[in-house]
């Protein structure tokens, strides 16, 4: 029987964890440290936690696996191979060279494509129509391991980064289920990845979040559910921070005006660096989120002035 031990963390990382308790042997599970989270700032166990207490599974969590001693529990556990979804550390040799199978990981991209952290936002920030998920076999490089197989899904034209989050997990979940045997048992082995196709997904920083009018309407319908859930594409609005949670694009739109000025229209309209945005749903800092005709109610100053700075 094959001695697999899993590495991830939140919840793109549940489905896999679940598929592996399915159909294989679960030896451990490596999860980060818990979190303060929440108003009271209590500290709060990982979605991946939660999920192998609740199967009984033994866990570690490192603060960091980058000294040799710290692997000595993953050791212990004696993996012939590692499962890695989302875990949110930088894998070293002394880890990846370990299991006698090497390790595995699940990616959220067709790779090359999007190698790193982020690679749902940066899919939808590019206007990319499809992406999918990726069994690769890890290396010391970033995403740069040999592929085993990959499944595309469509990217949809109201996809959020949540929505498409969602997809790729399940997706991820199930390749599980169907692949993993054939790769144990050597029926799939690696392909090296063609380097000269590779783009890059950082991580996405809070600031990312922040609307630049001057973009065309396509562009920050891209940005605006890309940015759905975290950090929130928000502007600014009589010096208060403006989210905008959902809006429409429309590219052929001509007015005088300048980027960012909000236009009479139902709804309201934002010009941008080319057509307009119309405005579904927003959140005023400290509010709850609201449709654009209860925030417009007592604030007919909005019509006419213009969103965000430094422009």
């Amino acid at each position: 029987m094959t001695r697999i031990v899993f590495m991830g963390t939140p919840e793109f990382a549940v489905p896999a964890l679940q598929a592996l308790i399915a159909t294989q042997h679960v030896v451990g599970v490596v999860t980060q440290p818990d979190r303060p989270s929440g108003r009271g700032q209590q500290l709060t166990p990982s979605p991946v936690k939660r999920l192998a207490e609740a199967a009984n599974i033994p866990i570690i969590q490192p603060v960091s696996l980058r000294k040799e001693e710290a692997a000595a529990p993953l050791r212990a556990w004696q993996p012939d191979l590692i499962v890695v979804a989302a875990f949110g550390q930088i894998l070293r040799p002394h880890v990846l060279n370990l299991p006698r199978l090497g390790c595995l990981n699940v990616h959220a991209s067709l790779l090359p494509r999007w190698r790193g952290a982020a690679p749902i936002q940066h899919a939808l920030l590019a206007g990319d129509t499809q992406t999918g998920i990726t069994l690769m076999q890890m290396d010391v490089g970033l995403d740069t391991g040999g592929i085993y197989v990959q499944e595309a899904i469509p990217i949809l034209p109201g996809d959020t980064a949540a929505t498409l989050h969602d997809r790729l997990a399940t997706l991820g979940g199930e390749m599980l289920r169907r692949y993993l045997d054939d790769i144990i048992n050597g029926r799939l082995t690696p392909t090296p990845q063609e380097d000269t196709l590779a783009t890059y997904a950082p991580m996405i920083p809070k600031e990312a979040g922040e609307i630049d009018w001057r973009q065309t309407a396509v562009y920050l319908d891209r940005h605006i559910r890309a940015m759905t859930p975290w950090p929130g594409a928000f502007t600014t609005w009589q010096g208060q921070l403006l989210k905008i949670l959902a809006a429409q694009p429309l590219p052929d739109y001509v007015a005088n005006g300048r980027a960012g000025e909000v236009i009479a229209h139902e709804p309201p309209l934002v010009l941008t660096g080319a057509g307009a945005l119309a405005l579904h749903t927003v959140q005023l800092a400290g509010k709850r989120a609201v449709p654009i005709a209860d925030f417009m109610r007592g604030r007919p100053d909005f019509i006419g002035s213009v969103l965000g700075t430094g422009h």
